[in-house]
């Protein structure tokens, strides 16, 4: 079978890689950058091809004899990249976090016959299959809450804080209200509002706060309460708030020695270098998924929790592994025929497929990526 990874990032490169370790696979990595391209098919049997993938007839042209296309391209060329593969009538798997609703693509693709399963990374994507898989379980659900976050394993002041891609990318998270759903209705609420500590097995004490993960969960299952928030080192959302209100994070230029600037293009240079997650340095993923609801008259709390650390042998990022693994094993299932479904696909959706989850869940396991269960009753 033919696979094409549109983009060759830290997790784009990781998926290529783990589909070539597959002999049913022959993977074709696309990107612009000439640079990444020969560094990863120097390092696994898989071709690059480079193509500027914000160009819908260049998409359509190195898709063309492909069997499974992986998205992975940067959010802002997202949602134009979806559309051009399944205007394309090609099957996809996606982990690029891009703002439009992709479920408005939805009636395309099912006049196209295409299977478009969306944010399949790890949040979204894992903490989405799971509440769907539990409310497929009970009776009543009655609320769902994710937390979630990336963090370096050695903390460093002042920040405490290390990411791989721009910190423009995580300001935005900060400035986006949150949507939540509270009496099951959509309410809005500031981003990093709502702080509380949460005491995790294995990692001690976090803060959590309000940001916008839900995404297709607003409009695909009926729970009553549902929220995600991130996962940070106490103290990070106070400074965060700081620099917002102080205006730190504004799109709107402002005038400094003449010179008109922005203050978010200032501020995203200078958090650069604080941010910068070093090759080779030691990070982790932490995510904590909590479902409640009824079951046969019972009242009953499921919660997973993920704790993923860097891998030294593969130096693979925690994020990358945490993200990509989930995306490579629904790309093998969707390619092979195990998964099919006509439309644009939410994870969730794929969390109602028991036997489906099921065989992620173990996938993983066998990539050393565990998702501990414990179900009580409350």
């Amino acid at each position: 079978m033919k696979a094409i990874v549109l983009g060759c990032g830290l997790v784009g490169g990781l998926i290529a890689k783990d589909l070539a370790k597959d002999e049913d696979f022959q993977v074709t990595v696309a990107d612009i950058d000439e640079g990444k391209l020969n560094k990863l098919t120097k390092e696994a049997e898989i071709s690059g091809i480079k193509a500027d993938l914000s160009d819908s007839s260049d998409i359509k042209k190195i898709v063309a004899d492909k069997d499974i296309v992986i998205g992975a391209v940067p959010g802002f060329l997202g949602f134009n990249m979806l559309r051009s593969v399944i205007e394309a009538g090609k099957n996809i798997i996606d982990i690029s976090f891009m703002a439009e609703d992709t479920l408005s693509l939805d009636e395309l693709a099912k006049k196209k016959g295409v299977t478009a399963v969306v944010d399949m990374g790890v949040a979204p994507g894992m903490s989405h299959m799971i509440v769907g898989y539990v409310d497929s379980l009970m009776d009543e659900t009655k609320s769902a809450t994710i937390l979630v976050g990336g963090l370096p394993v050695i903390r460093e002041w002042p920040y405490e804080y290390k990411i791989a891609w721009s910190p423009k990318d995580v300001i935005e998270e900060y400035i986006r209200p949150a949507r939540l759903i509270e009496s099951g209705k959509i309410v809005e609420k500031p981003a990093l509002s709502d702080l509380e500590l949460v005491n995790l097995p294995r990692i001690g004490t976090l803060e959590a706060f309000n940001t916008d993960g839900l995404r297709s969960l607003l409009y695909t299952i009926k729970i009553p309460s549902m929220k995600e928030k991130t996962l940070r080192y106490p103290g990070y959302a106070e400074k965060m708030r700081m620099l917002r209100e102080t205006g730190f994070f504004s799109d709107t230029p402002i005038e400094v020695g003449g010179v008109k600037v922005k203050p978010i293009d200032i501020t995203s240079k200078l958090l650069f270098p604080k941010w910068e997650l070093e090759e080779g340095e030691e990070e982790l993923t932490v995510m904590r998924v909590i479902v409640q609801g009824e079951k046969e008259g019972k009242r009953l709390r499921y919660t997973y929790d993920l704790l993923d650390y860097y891998d030294k042998n593969e130096k693979a990022t925690s994020m990358s592994r945490a993200t990509g693994f989930p995306c490579a094993i629904m790309a093998r299932l969707v390619a092979q025929g195990e998964f099919q479904y006509p439309g644009v696909c939410p994870p969730e959706y794929i969390g109602r497929e028991h036997k489906v989850y099921q065989k992620v869940i173990k996938e993983l396991e066998k990539r050393n990526v565990f998702y501990k269960e414990n179900i009580v009753g409350i």
